[in-house]
């Protein structure tokens, strides 16, 4: 059975007198089945000023798709603004896709990391916008410290794609849990209208090349010269950023911030009652252009937001800089790279800034070669830079080899003096192994191991050491009071099996000692977010320890979704959510209190 509750839009409506409106909706809660929306929703103009959207367009829905396992392409549907030729134009390139670039595809076996069979199944498949729902039933009790909104973003395709499809290449879709008082709890969930998404809605299916899924080879050249004559005919405009906002949240001076790396970041407003309402693309009040990492590190010391920004076609490719408390930018400093690195996390200690330099690389001339643009250079050394956040040119910064070692995220950093009197960073992370077993199929199995990297700032030696071995924990984080300083305890996802997460571990980093809190038989979630207790640690004198953690679990048998939330110190869950429709499995999520709320910038 399949509960389904629908909210009426006309079909043929040219605007709606709402500025945050409810949208058709339609909740499938079948995780065994593949779910592509049947209609998409009404977006935002991508040409709209940031802090009054104006009222949106109501496009044509979705192709109704047939109840099988196949996902298919949408036909298109052309805008009314554009002219004879571009319309014309339009069908021209539509046909070369279809009858060239797609037949050819159809010859080649996808590999299962970019194959939508497979990366858009079960719960990793996507649902539909859900307008705000109140009085979810709660199962335990709320902590009284937890009064805010757990936010969590995710890969959530609006389009069948035509092509490959990789995880991280769906649409930027956010999931917000309300708890307030008395016990009571609200959720919704709401695409993040970037500008990519407003096009694409508008045609009906998906115009923009997909970075990972579809740009390999010899077919990915084919996409990417398709996209480059659609935006030299005025079809699509990639000015305006051509990323999907999925990774990352950050809660910084006032704003929401949807981040991935392809773009820069977007704000997203938090309503009074719970709803998610896209403000537009950021760009720090005109101070930055330029995309930035996933994940930027807020130094709960000072408030300053350090980030990175790396290029893959020129340099400088990389660039770092921070903006203080009140949003105002440092200048930029280039770091020195020979080449173009994905760099997906760094870390902060309090005087410093630890880059890595890893193994995973951009070559796109490995595309003329037949091959994909993420490479493994197995014949370069990972490293880490250690430079001094006080250094305005970069002309200090350290490089110390850390060999083997493939870090995706960084959980926490801090420094220390040995007893030579060396000043030494200690980095804690999760090393992966292979490299790129979230980019490429390998006959290893894949391991992702959390262990300390000691590095010595005299000598410029590194040590590697285990502190968990046998087990893969991935996505999670330290208690944010603490970042950059030393801490004892690290909250991570069990991520078995693969990619499924099947509970959560709070690991001491002093001991080893793993506990943890499993989900159960045929529950999975991702990434637990500690909420410390502030009345315990705001003046860090309490436990580190002292909070909650939480998370969303997918029971994929009952076909019940839920956020649970777990006592920190004894890792005993103390309350449960039931959702009203399925969350699919996703990426990062933060929690912003009520005290953060009433200064949001709106």
């Amino acid at each position: 059975m399949q509960p389904s509750l629908h909210f009426f839009t006309p079909k043929h409506q040219s605007l709606l007198q709402t500025q945050s409106p409810l949208f058709t909706c339609k909740f499938i809660v079948n995780p065994a089945k593949k779910t592509v929306p049947r209609n998409p929703l009404p977006l935002l103009s991508p040409s709209a000023p940031s802090r009054s959207p104006p009222h949106p367009e109501v496009v044509e829905p979705m192709v109704q798709r047939e109840r099988s396992n196949v996902l298919v392409p949408q036909h298109p549907n052309y805008p009314v603004h554009l002219n004879r030729f571009q319309k014309l134009a339009a069908v021209a390139l539509d046909k070369i896709e279809t009858s060239v670039i797609m037949r050819l595809e159809k010859n080649h076996v996808l590999p299962k990391m970019v194959d939508p069979e497979v990366q858009i199944s079960g719960n990793f498949a996507p649902v539909e916008e859900c307008p705000v729902h109140h009085g979810l039933e709660v199962v335990g009790r709320i902590p009284a410290c937890l009064r805010g909104v757990y936010v969590r973003n995710g890969a959530n395709p609006m389009f069948a794609p035509s092509g490959g499809h990789h995880l991280f290449d769906g649409d930027g879709m956010i999931h917000a849990v309300s708890l307030g008082l008395g016990n009571k709890a609200s959720y919704s969930c709401r695409y993040t209208r970037t500008s990519r998404l407003v096009q694409e809605a508008r045609f009906g299916r998906c115009m923009f090349p997909k970075p990972i899924g579809e740009l390999h080879g010899h077919l990915g050249l084919a996409r990417l010269g398709l996209y480059m004559a659609r935006a030299g005919l005025g079809l699509v405009d990639g000015s305006h950023g051509t990323g999907v906002a999925n990774a990352g949240l950050v809660y910084f001076n006032g704003r929401l911030l949807a981040m991935s790396e392809d773009d820069l970041p977007y704000h997203v407003k938090i309503t009074g009652d719970g709803d998610l309402e896209t403000i537009g693309r950021f760009n720090f009040s005109d101070q930055i252009d330029c995309p930035l990492i996933a994940h930027p590190k807020l130094d709960p010391v000072t408030g300053d937001l350090h980030t990175l920004n790396y290029n893959v076609l020129k340099k400088p490719y990389l660039k770092y800089f921070r903006f203080d408390k009140f949003g105002r930018k440092s200048g930029d400093l280039h770091v020195d790279i020979d080449q173009a690195t994905m760099i997906h996390d760094f870390a902060i200690t309090e005087n410093f800034v630890v880059i890595p330099d890893h193994q995973m690389v951009f070559t796109l001339s490995e595309m003329i070669r037949g091959g994909s643009p993420v490479v493994y250079n197995k014949n370069k050394t990972s490293r880490f830079g250690v430079l001094q956040q006080n250094d305005v040119v970069g002309s200090g910064i350290q490089w110390i080899n850390v060999p083997n070692c493939f870090c995706f995220h960084l959980w926490n950093a801090w420094e220390e003096i040995s007893d030579t009197g060396d000043k030494i960073i200690v980095v804690i992370g999760s090393c992966m192994n292979p490299p790129d077993s979230i980019f490429n199929e390998s006959k290893d199995t894949f391991r992702s191991e959390l262990s300390e990297i000691r590095m010595n700032l005299r000598t410029r030696q590194s040590t590697q050491r285990l502190i968990v071995s046998g087990m893969n924990l991935e996505a999670g984080q330290v208690n944010g009071q603490y970042l950059g300083q030393k801490t004892r305890f690290v909250y991570l996802a069990i991520a078995d099996p693969w990619p499924k997460c099947s509970g959560m571990a709070k690991v001491d980093l002093q001991t080893g000692k793993v506990t943890k809190f499993m989900y159960g038989s045929w529950r999975y979630g991702g990434e637990p977010f500690f909420v410390p207790d502030k009345k315990q640690t705001c003046n860090r004198n309490g436990n580190e320890d002292e909070g909650y953690i939480m998370g969303l679990v997918r029971d994929e048998k009952k076909e019940m979704s839920e956020m649970v939330i777990v006592k920190g110190s004894s890792m005993e869950q103390v309350a449960a959510i039931r959702l009203p429709s399925r969350v699919p499995y996703g990426f990062h999520g933060t929690f912003i209190s009520q005290e953060e709320l009433r200064r949001q910038v709106i």
